[in-house]
């Protein structure tokens, strides 16, 4: 008998525990990359000539996405609709650093990304390298990109990864944003990194 009452409270006391603990796993929209052994960092200039690491930007959710100017769909779509999320986010947005990284170094000169990023948000960066710097980059986050179409002269396109990285303040990858996912779902999971979660 002592022992059915022991085993009764321990099982009690047990099932108490396990209502009373929430649950410390974060749900995403977005895939979530935490611990990811890649995409840990970048060397290039942003549209203003100025030197960029993702440190500079510690202590701000960052996206990064890599594209290219003269893209027709995919590029203008994704910094169309990242501009809509900061819209949402409100006075929040000050805390969110957007991020383009020409994969077209050929013809993204300075001068052109800053005409055309913060045409959707003024608080955009473009970011660009040489040949190499990009390369390097692109295989730091596992970004595909190659010319397409007449490769022979300058009226080429450029095949390329459509996802979007997001980091948290710390400076941590933690999310890798599908092409096509809507403001409202990368609003909600952009409000989770900046509660700290």
């Amino acid at each position: 008998m002592l022992r059915a009452l022991i085993v009764a409270a321990t099982l009690a006391v047990a099932t108490l525990a396990a209502c009373s603990s929430p649950s410390s796993a974060t749900t995403f929209r977005a895939t979530d990359i935490t611990g990811a052994d890649y995409g840990k960092g970048l060397a290039l200039s942003d549209h203003n000539g100025t030197p960029r690491t993702l440190a500079d930007f510690r202590g701000k959710v960052v996206t990064l996405f890599f594209g290219y100017t003269q893209c027709p769909d995919v590029c203008p779509t994704n910094l169309g609709t990242m501009a809509e999320a900061m819209r949402q986010l409100g006075p929040d947005a000050a805390r969110v650093q957007v991020l383009f990284v020409t994969v077209d170094p050929e013809r993204d000169t300075q001068q052109l990304l800053a005409q055309y990023v913060p045409v959707f948000d003024p608080h955009f960066l473009g970011l660009r390298g040489d040949a190499a710097q990009t390369a390097a980059v692109a295989k730091e986050f596992r970004v595909f990109y190659q010319k397409s179409g007449d490769t022979s002269g300058p009226n080429y396109t450029v095949d390329h990864s459509t996802g979007t990285y997001v980091f948290d303040p710390t400076g941590r990858a933690r999310l890798y944003v599908k092409h096509g996912e809507t403001a409202e779902n990368i609003v909600a999971d952009l409000r989770t990194l900046l509660a700290g979660k």
